[in-house]
């Protein structure tokens, strides 16, 4: 080393062709009197790498798949621990006295007093230096005519934009080395010159190419634009990692004796990689040392904490520059680090506050879910901690949720509907768990996060949690909007308490003029009581448009990558992490939504002329006075709904059902009485119907065996068989305790042929026609059994009902009714399906597999139609046994052989030829007595008539709001242009150069996206005009 020069190692991180990380140091010389510094690659020495026993060491390596080294070997690196700035020779004898190591939390605190520095710096670099050192087409062809896959920006006189080699004519000649090939004349090389483009005015906006091949020309950029009338090659390239300090694009992970810097391309591709991929800090370093080294990647010197490190400082400089904030101490507000959905109407950035804000469209639609994978371990330390951007992005602000959690105390929801997840886990405690999720609130149409509104669970999804979550969403940029959707999984439970939760906690608010109308996705409201459905299902919600109410869950997806690696994070680490992560989310979404909404416009358009023709010729058929009552019903439901979501039953039938037999059973069960009956009779006679209608299944499944059926299926029906026995003989083993001696009298005295039948045929249904063999070649064990159960109903038949089981008899009767009901149930629903059948798959059917495949259909369509008459004439000759009144058997009446055909034509209510016809009397069965047998079809005609019209007032609104959200959308960009171009200020002024020169570049950005929303726009309005104009 020279005389009079000094030397400090430093580490440099970064992609270079050279695919290594350097030991460099800085060397200071004095030349005519002046010091002038240089970085020199430092050699490392033999007792580096060697051991005093001549082995190799590593250096000192992060806490995972790597080994550590004593604290001797760590010193004697060039690692940071240079900071300490004391000698491992001049350590004190008093272990006491040793200075403590620094962490990572005292690191972040030496940072954050220069963060002002840093970010003025790095936006002084966005404009040129002065003199500005700007070349020529010819010089810039030139300087890069052996780097041809460099990026390069041209000065547009505000700002600079991106360019590309190829508009300069530059070429790549292959097969030479990269040298001119030798058969190219001058007059080629001076043509190919003459191609490049000198300014920006001669830069055509577009390409003259086929429109087959490239949309959308216009707005692909310069540097994207393929080269003009030559042939070309599309290179992708990866430049690698290249490796003095800001000024000179490297981040130091120190500011005392700094050691390490990172390139801001490395942190940059880091960032990416954590995007896409998921790739963690520990994996992404573990590439950069193989890249440098691939065999021996452990000697390369670890940096892995200092990345981890300078990552979070990267993150929250790239924030602040993006939102255009030069964040100062207790300046920033909540959310303001986040970007939310251009398309959502906010007032006063892309909707004009002096509209009326009170029409439905102006709604804002929002989806609250959890999410149980981001899931955050406890800290060994969590008092020392560095918080960055504590409530500045989409997590809440971290100490005032807490307070908020501990004057809130939690009740347990207990819901009377399905037991959901949501409701059965708040109580699961994880031991080791800081956290077990996150709740999040986004907007149902577009999937964007809500800024400010992401929340930590601690036992589970408990309402609490999402409260703080739905409070916070509800008070972003939503000044004077009134009415809100809201869509969560549980909100049949969740919506009784929001209120009276809200009202009791001095932390959060919801004021009382907001109107929000409770949802549930359509996917999870299947999963719900039937009630449920009319109730929340978004067909039904005024003003939702066409939405699922799903859209978070494909969101979770893309958190769900970076949740593994946040587990272990500090708590400040991870909510930086899932900001930056949730950030990207709602920025991928705005700057495709022009396309989005062109997409959903266009599908809105066509499904909307089909729900409006649909609707029409159904609504054709209804006479004005029900289709006037039928609209008043609704239009009094929709605005009665948020103070009584059962108005919403209108959309379901009125009627109320007939009791089936489980509910009859249910209700003796409850109403036992021990001096009437003895304990478990109702159960006994209960077990008896079911034995009766399985051996009329039996019996009607064995004719379909034919002799050559394979030994599967005749297992099968031998299975069934003898199951069928055994309950046969536990059930005659206990007659003896609930019909004592009338059994044993039963059994000798009277004529057992007299009783039911159940392998009988019946005079309007026979399948002996369907069957291929005989009762003689069916096994013994496959037959039914011909005597009949000792119920009192057999008695009756035989001889009559002893008195001592009158009593019983009146409970077998109940039950028979039930019985009847559910099987006239399923009588009425295997005839709708064979008319469904002939309609959709026999009329239509125009081949001969077709109609093959069709009857085959209806043939077991008319199966099951045999099968549920049977059993209901069973149930009849049993009422008529067991002294049924007149009342009930004129209610329960014969089934006749035209009953159990059904014309398609009747489901056409008001249709001139069938006006007068009337569907078979168990059709109205379970509406009351006084009502005609129409009565049913006329409440099935109403349900069907207002399901179609809420789909066809869905699709409308759909296609009205995408309209609408076209205009909020451009007006989003064109308010971001305009905040940018406030920010351009004098280029005079040295300290806000750079941010005028970004400024102009962002102004640029949001611009050019407002012209492509405006471009998408017309498209659609061209589509729009194949369509018939509305009346």
């Amino acid at each position: 080393m020279p005389k009079g020069s000094t030397s400090r190692g430093i580490t440099m991180i970064g992609p270079t062709p050279g695919h290594r990380v350097k030991q460099l140091e800085v060397k200071k010389r004095k030349v005519n009197g002046r010091y002038r510094s240089r970085l020199v690659e430092a050699r490392r020495k033999e007792s580096d790498l060697t051991s005093h026993d001549g082995k190799s060491k590593s250096p000192s390596s992060s806490p995972s798949k790597h080994f550590r080294l004593s604290s001797k070997d760590r010193f004697s690196q060039f690692e940071d621990a240079l900071d300490l700035g004391f000698n491992l020779h001049d350590m004190p004898e008093d272990p006491s006295q040793v200075p403590r190591k620094k962490n990572q939390n005292d690191y972040i605190r030496e940072w954050l007093p220069q963060k002002e520095e840093f970010l003025r710096i790095i936006m002084e670099m966005e404009a040129p230096p002065e003199p500005r050192p700007l070349c020529c087409t010819d010089c810039c062809r030139a300087l890069h005519e052996f780097n041809p896959f460099h990026r390069i920006q041209q000065w547009t006189g505000e700002c600079f934009e991106r360019s590309a080699l190829h508009t300069l004519g530059l070429s790549i000649d292959l097969g030479h080395s990269g040298a001119t090939c030798p058969s190219r004349t001058a007059a080629d090389t001076q043509n190919m010159s003459n191609s490049g483009w000198k300014t920006p005015k001669d830069m055509p906006r577009h390409s003259q190419l086929d429109s087959e091949d490239w949309e959308d020309i216009a707005d692909i950029p310069l540097n994207l634009q393929p080269p003009v009338g030559s042939k070309y090659l599309t290179i992708v390239d990866v430049t690698g990692i290249h490796y003095m300090l800001l000024r000179a694009k490297l981040w130091p992970s120190t500011f005392q004796q700094p050691s390490t810097a990172f390139t801001f391309a490395v942190l940059d591709d880091f960032l990416r990689d954590n995007l896409e991929c998921g790739t963690s800090a520990m994996n992404y370093f573990s590439k950069l040392r193989r890249i440098t080294s691939g065999l021996f990647p452990h000697l390369v010197p670890d940096r892995y904490r200092e990345l981890l490190r300078v990552a979070r400082q990267w993150r929250l400089i790239k924030l602040c520059k993006w939102n255009a904030f030069r964040t100062k101490n207790g300046s920033a507000n909540k959310g303001d680090l986040a970007l939310f959905c251009a398309a959502c109407p906010q007032p006063g950035i892309n909707v004009d506050t002096k509209e009326s804000l009170d029409h439905w469209k102006y709604s804002r639609t929002m989806v609250m879910d959890g999410n149980f994978k981001a899931e955050h371990m406890k800290e060994r330390r969590p008092h020392d901690q560095v918080w960055l951007m504590d409530g500045q992005g989409y997590m809440v602000t971290y100490p005032e949720y807490h307070a908020y959690l501990k004057a809130t105390p939690h009740i347990t929801e207990k819901s009377n509907c399905s037991n959901h997840k949501a409701l059965s886990h708040p109580n699961a405690d994880r031991g080791k768990l800081d956290s077990t999720g996150i709740g999040a609130t986004a907007c149902a149409r577009h999937g964007c996060f809500y800024p400010h509104s992401v929340v930590d669970f601690q036992k589970g999804e408990r309402q609490l949690n999402m409260d703080y979550s739905l409070a916070n969403a509800l008070g972003y940029n939503m000044a004077g909007i009134q009415n809100v959707i809201c869509f969560y999984d549980v909100n049949c439970s969740y919506m009784k308490n929001l209120r009276k939760q809200v009202g009791n906690s001095i932390h959060i608010q919801i004021p009382s003029s907001v109107r929000i109308v409770p949802g549930i996705g359509i996917w999870h409201v299947h999963g719900h009581k039937k009630e449920c459905y009319s109730r929340y299902s978004p067909l039904f919600i005024k003003g939702a448009g066409w939405v699922d109410g799903e859209i978070i869950e494909t969101l979770w997806s893309m958190l769900n990558v970076v949740s593994a690696s946040a587990r272990g994070m500090s708590a400040p680490h991870r909510q930086e992490l899932l900001d930056f992560q949730m950030n990207d989310s709602n920025f991928m979404k705005m700057i495709r939504q022009a396309d989005s909404l062109a997409r959903k416009l266009k599908a809105a358009r066509t499904s909307t002329a089909l729900a409006c023709a649909a609707f029409a010729q159904l609504d054709a058929t209804t006479s004005p006075e029900n289709r006037q009552l039928w609209e008043s019903q609704e239009e009094a439901a929709m605005a009665q709904r948020v103070d009584d979501c059962t108005v919403m039953d209108i959309f379901e039938s009125q009627w109320s059902k007939a009791p089936t037999a489980h509910g009859v059973e249910l209700q003796l069960l409850q109403s036992y009485d021990s001096s009437k009956m003895p304990q478990g009779a109702a159960s006994w006679l209960a077990r008896g119907l079911k034995i009766q209608e399985a051996e009329i299944m039996l019996s009607a499944d064995r004719k379909g065996i034919g002799k050559n059926a394979s030994e599967v299926k005749k297992l099968a029906v031998a299975r069934r068989a003898d199951r069928l026995a055994t309950d046969r003989s536990t059930f005659l083993a206990d007659a003896a305790m609930y019909i004592g001696e009338a059994a044993a009298n039963y059994a000798e005295d009277n004529n057992l042929a007299a009783a039911p039948d159940v392998g009988k045929d019946s005079p309007i249904v026979s399948e002996d026609d369907d069957g291929d063999i005989s009762v003689d070649d069916i096994p013994e064990l496959q037959r039914c059994p011909p005597d009949p159960l000792p119920l009192p109903s057999a008695l009756g038949i035989a001889g009559g009902i002893p008195a001592e089981l009158k009593h019983l008899a009146e409970i077998e009767l109940k039950l028979r009714i039930g019985q009847a009901n559910d099987a006239l149930h399923g009588l009425r629903l295997a005839l709708v399906d064979k008319a469904v059948i002939f309609r959709s798959a026999v009329r239509p059917a125009r081949n001969y597999s077709m109609k093959t495949r069709a009857w085959a259909m209806i043939h077991t369509a008319e199966k099951s139609v045999a099968r549920q008459a049977k059993i209901y004439q069973m149930c009849r000759r049993a009422m008529v046994a067991l002294g049924a009144g007149s009342e009930i058997l004129s209610r329960y009446q014969e089934l006749e052989k035209g009953h159990l055909t059904v014309n398609t034509a009747a489901f056409q209510q008001n249709d001139v030829p069938h006006r007068q016809d009337h569907l078979p009397w168990f059709w109205s069965i379970d509406n009351p007595k006084q009502t005609e047998s129409r009565s049913w079809m006329s409440e099935f005609y109403r349900i069907h008539w207002l399901r179609a019209k809420a789909v066809r007032d869905r699709w409308e609104e759909e296609e009205e709001l995408l309209i609408s959200e076209f205009q909020w959308t451009a007006n989003f960009f064109k308010h971001r242009a305009g905040e940018w171009s406030k920010l351009k200020i004098s280029n005079d002024q040295p300290d806000t150069r750079g941010r005028s020169v970004y400024a102009a570049r962002q102004q640029q950005v949001y611009e050019r996206l407002a012209e492509h929303c405006a471009m998408k726009w017309q498209a659609a309005e061209v589509f729009a005009s194949t369509f018939p104009s509305k009346e």
